[in-house]
């Protein structure tokens, strides 16, 4: 049965409306609600707001590393430390190390450029701040639904967008709907503000419908892959941030990775993988576990004898928009907006996005503020990039649009000449580097690279995808849909496979993918879409983009705790 069937069999679907309908509970749609209702408060107006969650509650699906500038937070709450704000840890030192297999040199703080420069900030749990975000929302008067995941993009007559409508719930594997099932609701709204994270699902199409990215560079990305874990006292120094370059990735793959020591003897480690390398060998969930039996990064999950006695609490993954000012498409058209990692506003030289979703999403409710009181509704917003392009946001991203380019020349010569453009000029470089390739067009055929031989998980430092994804308490229901869909089926077998060894099967840091031989010993691919953590890797990666991640049933994915 197709989807317009069931609506044909079971609509009309109800509809509720508001003035503003937010799409994702992450810190930009939330600041984006927030910032709504207080303008709503100080003018003495009624605004009708509602967020939608496809998370089991605010945070479930939030995962970055994270330190966070206060900058904006300070600017949408200027007493959040009165207010209870979970920044608990200041950044009391910082590491930048380049790796070597066996050793590891630290740059001076002295010789640091501003934006690797992190006195003033917090090391955070992001889900514990998306849920005190939640909570001040609620407080003022915003609907949040959590479990409720935004699965179409609507529009009126004139092509304008006019809201969202959710997905069906209890269709099981064959699409036909199951005796729990439940139709979808419409969300309408005068405006409708996507904030879905990275390579967001109904962000990507409004993007195509409305050619907003004609002009910019391909987006870019990186898949970011961290545990949480919980180390010896000795070896734990609360608000040392630490970050590396090199080993263990090749001079021409861009990454690095991240150590920040939380509070009560936790270490948040991560992994940042450029997903435009070319060797479709390269898995980059293999890279971040043999990164953590370098000898400068075992030592802090080691004691005093050399043995691991660190525990592993958590882990996680989640695609990352790394490409910055030149990739960021127009961010308003007929009846919305884009805010946060839906449009791509994380600076990739700070390793920061938080608080650039947050002071977009401030700007674009101002925006939609002024709009809603004048008596508009579905037109263009413009003037939220307006705001964006007077405010300290857009400096800040214009002194770092070269970043990432840089490293397309390799890792010695990114670093000197970021050094350079960051530390020398301070981001003033008078001309900019383009790029012109989306990041699945990098692959080369297999024929061209060389087999990468990882070693073994031993269980105590280094671990598998299946015992991974379990401490990701994900979960799905399994008698739905696969959200994971293919445009052609025959083509992982027939492409992927035949030319590039598969590659689905080592870019998913979840073990979603595996290539199994059938009973006539063929070989197809399996999808094990309940393993599925949500970090769109495949939806970017995938070479012959035939992988499309749709949205499951809400609720569904991962649940990260303390993440």
């Amino acid at each position: 049965m197709t989807p317009q069937d069931i609506l044909t069999q079971y609509g009309p679907r109800e509809a509720m409306d508001y003035d503003v309908v937010v799409v994702g509970g992450g810190p930009a749609g939330l600041s984006t609600a927030i910032r709504l209702k207080q303008l709503a408060t100080e003018k003495g107006q009624e605004l009708s707001v509602v967020v939608l969650e496809k998370g089991s509650e605010p945070g479930a699906h939030i995962l970055s590393g994270a330190v966070l500038d206060p900058q904006s937070l300070t600017e949408l709450f200027p007493d959040w430390k009165a207010m209870g704000a979970p920044l608990n840890q200041p950044v009391t030192d910082e590491a930048m190390m380049f790796l070597s297999e066996t050793t590891g040199y630290r740059t001076p703080n002295m010789f640091l450029p501003e934006c690797s420069q992190n006195h003033g900030n917090y090391i955070i749990s992001l889900g514990a701040l998306t849920r005190w975000l939640a909570e001040q929302a609620e407080s003022l008067g915003v609907e949040i639904f959590p479990g409720f995941a935004a699965a179409e993009v609507l529009y009126d007559d004139a092509g304008s967008v006019r809201g969202v409508a959710t997905g069906n719930m209890g269709i099981e594997k064959n699409g036909e709907p199951g005796p729990n099932f439940q139709v979808g609701m419409e969300l309408l709204g005068k405006y409708t503000v996507f904030a879905e994270g990275a390579r967001g699902h109904l962000g990507k199409q409004v993007i195509a419908k409305f050619n907003l990215d004609e002009g910019c560079d391909p987006q870019s990305y990186a898949i970011g892959i961290k545990e949480l874990w919980e180390a010896e006292p000795s070896r734990h120094e609360p608000g040392l941030v630490v970050h590396t370059a090199g080993w263990p990735m090749e001079n021409n793959t861009y990454g690095g990775s991240f150590l920040y020591h939380m509070e009560d003897n936790k270490i948040a480690l991560g992994f940042i993988t450029g997903l435009n390398y070319s060797n479709p060998y390269l898995s980059p969930f293999e890279e971040f576990q043999r990164w953590k039996t370098h000898p400068n990064i075992r030592w802090y999950l080691e004691n005093d004898k050399g043995e691991v006695t660190g525990k592993r609490l958590a882990y996680g993954a989640r695609a990352i928009t790394a490409g910055g000012l030149l990739s960021l498409p127009k961010t308003v058209f007929p009846g919305g907006a884009l805010v946060g990692c839906d449009a791509g506003f994380l600076n990739v030289s700070r390793i920061k996005g938080t608080h650039a979703a947050i002071k977009s999403g401030m700007l674009a409710a101002e925006a939609a503020f002024e709009a809603v009181t004048a008596g508009r509704q579905h037109d263009e917003l413009t003037a939220y990039p307006e705001a964006f392009e007077a405010s300290w946001l857009y400096t800040e991203l214009n002194k770092s649009r070269n970043f990432k380019a840089w490293f397309k020349y390799g890792l010695t010569v990114g670093t000197l000449m970021n050094g350079f453009e960051q530390f020398g000029l301070n981001g003033k470089m008078p001309w900019t580097i383009r790029r012109d390739k989306p990041d699945h067009a990098y692959l080369k055929p297999a024929s061209e690279c060389k087999p990468i031989d990882y070693p073994k998980p031993d269980g105590k430092l280094s671990f598998d995808r299946l015992s991974s994804v379990f401490i990701s308490n994900v979960n799905h229901e399994e008698n739905q849909p696969a959200h994971l869909t293919l445009k052609d089926a025959s083509v992982p077998v027939s492409i992927n496979l035949a030319k590039f060894a598969g590659p689905e099967a080592r870019y998913c840091p979840a073990g979603v993918y595996e290539f199994v031989k059938g009973d006539d010993n063929t070989d197809r691919l399996q999808i094990n879409a309940a393993n599925c953590v949500h970090c769109k890797t495949c939806d970017i990666k995938d070479p012959t983009q035939n992988i499309v991640w749709v949205t499951p049933e809400g609720g569904g994915g991962p649940n990260y705790a303390g993440m």
